[in-house]
Order: C-alpha cells, then sequence, then structure tokens
C-alpha cells in the first residue's frame, strides 16, 4: 500500500471524526432545547420513551457499542480500489453531514426526538416544508442512513457496518411520523405529501 494512500486515509478519516462529532454535538445540543419546549401532539409511548433520561441512557449505550466495534473489518482490497472507496466514502460522508446539517437548520424550532415506539410534536408545531423539506419528505433521516454507509467505505469499521444496518430502521421511525403529521396537519400535510415524494426527489422539483 503507497504510503500517501495510508496519510491520505488518516486525514480524511480525522477531519470525518471532527465533522461528525461536530454535528452530532448540534443535533444533542438541539434536543436539549428541545425536551424544555411543551408537548403537543404524541402518538404510541412517545411520552416515556422520549424522556431526558431514556434518551441520555439510550445514547449512551450506543456510543459504548459503537467504542467497543470499533475493530477494522478483515478486508484487504488492492491499494486502487482502496482509494475508489475512500473517495467514494468521503464525498458520501461529507454530503450527508451536511445535508442532516441544513436539515437541522431548516427545522429550527420544530426538530424534536422521535422513536420507532412513538412520535411527539410540540405543543406549536409547524410543518416545515422549505429548504430539503422542499424535495424529499425525509431529509435528515437520508442523510443519516448515508452517512452510515459513506462512513462504512471511509473507516471500514464493525461499528459503521452496524450503524448504517441499524440506521435503516430509520424507514420505519419515518413512516409513524408521517403518520402523526398526518393527523396532526390535516389537509396541509395531504397537500404536502401529494407534492413532495418521501425518500427520492421528483425531476420537476429539482428543475
Amino acid at each position: 500500500m503507497p504510503a500517501w494512500i495510508l496519510s491520505l486515509d488518516k486525514v480524511i478519516q480525522s477531519l470525518g471524526a471532527v465533522a461528525g462529532l461536530g454535528i452530532l454535538a448540534y443535533a444533542v445540543y438541539k434536543m436539549q432545547l428541545a425536551q424544555s419546549r411543551p408537548t403537543g401532539h404524541t402518538t404510541g409511548s412517545a411520552r416515556q420513551v422520549l424522556r431526558t433520561p431514556y434518551l441520555v441512557t439510550a445514547s449512551v449505550i450506543f456510543i459504548i457499542v459503537e467504542y467497543m466495534l470499533w475493530i477494522p473489518l478483515p478486508i484487504q482490497v488492492p491499494w486502487p480500489y482502496r482509494l475508489l472507496t475512500l473517495l467514494v466514502g468521503a464525498v458520501v460522508y461529507f454530503a450527508s453531514l451536511a445535508s442532516y446539517g441544513w436539515g437541522l437548520h431548516t427545522l429550527g424550532v420544530n426538530f424534536n426526538a422521535s422513536s420507532g415506539f412513538g412520535v411527539r410534536l410540540h405543543e406549536a408545531h409547524q410543518l416545515v416544508t422549505n429548504g430539503p423539506y422542499a424535495y424529499i419528505r425525509h431529509p435528515m433521516y437520508l442523510a443519516v442512513i448515508m452517512v452510515g454507509w459513506g462512513g462504512l467505505l471511509l473507516y471500514r469499521t464493525w461499528a459503521m457496518l452496524g450503524f448504517a444496518v441499524i440506521m435503516l430502521g430509520l424507514i420505519y421511525r419515518a413512516h409513524k411520523e408521517d403518520q402523526a403529521l398526518a393527523e396532526e396537519f390535516g389537509n396541509e400535510w395531504e397537500d404536502y405529501s401529494n407534492r413532495v415524494p418521501g425518500w427520492i426527489p421528483h425531476y420537476k422539483r429539482v428543475n
């Protein structure tokens, strides 16, 4: 393996770690702010599972498990393919982090924690349809899924493989959120969901 590829690998991975932790810290900060806002419409067991102690405990356990699984995958490939996966992974990873940040900023005070077990909206929750939400209904969930797969190519660890697979569960969570928003916003949601797809932008929406 050429030394310059190993050096490039370390630099990009280090930048990826800084960017990922920065976005994570921002999301945790926004989530903490959301906890202080009056609760509005809820579904499922949101009132039980979306409390601060539960969220903190689940986050700590997840981080510990990810740390324990931060072990390189037993895969060796020729250096041209190593370089290709590094570059593709970096593009997908950093672009997805940026997309997540864009979505988080666009949501503003409407950002809130959710779970496959239940959804909690704010008392003064608004239906956000601008920014990335003008193109797809779940830009942040798509971004997290793509961060997982881009990160897998970039870091090539068991932890990233597990993260990439687990984050596919966000598809189910998105479905639950769609239901909660439909209950809360009625015709406004129906009009929005008819215009904007869930995951893949319509060609006419981006031109």
